[in-house]
């Protein structure tokens, strides 16, 4: 056992190139969205502060903070320490990867920042036909998350870089999939409402209970991977394992705490604002 391991930041290139090259378009695109409403308010735009939809700080930090935590998930020392020595330091990479991160940078995309590709994705959404459903995106999330946890995939993955990368990239697809039709950035002809939206994120978060249970009351090592590797901070293999399901299952129960409340707040904003809309239409009618 050691009480210092060997930590170390991911800067490699082609990572880093990667998320700049994300970073720099959704820039690019912000901008433009911005200008786009300024050239068309008619004070002539010298001031659109507070009257920019979908271009403004609230998607601006969104999109920040799930670079960030893509940063924080494979640049940062938590990339060495989840694949050297720590389960739940992998968990917590995977949580960014499949959870946060794909979450964030939903919430920073809207459809005046996406409108060069709105049509195209209506294309595809239609070609999918029946599968451009939302139970697609759950479909997604639980059997990505539940297959890349079979052990001998996911010992395989830290043995083999170009596997790893896959694993990665499965994650964050999946965490896509899965918050697509609640943030709908480009809205679906398949939408959630009313209460189908809460059923939709409980199912998905009960989803992962079983298997967070089971990383928490296990009395044996899922994974040989881990047993091993150096042992740090008097953490013995199955005690990582445990606490990697416990993590999981915070993680997954606060978030899915959050959303609920989000959801309510937009149902009763959306509630308000059609009795707002009736009580004008019944006004101009008498009138």
């Amino acid at each position: 056992m050691i009480e210092h391991p060997d930590l170390h930041w991911n800067l490699s290139p082609v990572l880093l190139l990667a998320i700049a090259t994300y970073a720099g378009i959704y820039a690019w695109r912000f901008r433009a969205a911005r200008r786009e409403q300024r050239d068309r308010l008619p004070s002539g735009g010298r001031s659109i502060r507070g009257r920019v939809r979908g271009a403004g700080w609230p998607q601006a930090v969104a999109f920040a903070g799930g670079i960030a935590a893509l940063l924080v998930a494979v640049a940062s020392p938590l990339d060495g320490l989840g694949e050297e020595y720590l389960f739940s330091a992998h968990m917590v990479q995977h949580i960014l990867l499949s959870d946060i991160a794909p979450l964030l940078l939903l919430l920073g995309l809207s459809r005046v920042i996406m409108r060069p590709a709105t049509r195209r994705l209506q294309s595809v959404e239609r070609a999918l036909g029946p599968l451009a459903h939302p139970g697609t995106g759950l479909v997604l999330w639980l059997g990505l998350v539940y297959l890349w946890h079979v052990p001998a995939l996911y010992d395989g993955a830290l043995r083999s870089p170009a596997l790893h990368g896959l694993e990665h990239l499965c994650f964050t697809a999946a965490g896509v999939a899965v918050w697509w039709p609640l943030i709908q950035p480009v809205p679906m002809r398949r939408r959630l409402t009313g209460l189908w939206t809460f059923a939709y994120i409980a199912s998905a978060k009960a989803g992962l209970a079983a298997l967070g249970l089971y990383l928490v009351w296990s009395t044996t090592v899922a994974y040989p991977y881990y047993e091993a590797v150096p042992r740090i901070w008097g953490l013995s293999a199955i005690e990582d394992q445990n606490a990697g399901g416990a993590i999981m299952m915070v993680e997954q129960s606060i978030v899915l705490v959050l959303v609920f409340f989000a959801l309510f707040g937009r149902m009763l904003r959306q509630s308000e604002e059609d009795e707002l809309r009736r009580e004008r239409l019944e006004d101009a009618a008498t009138a």
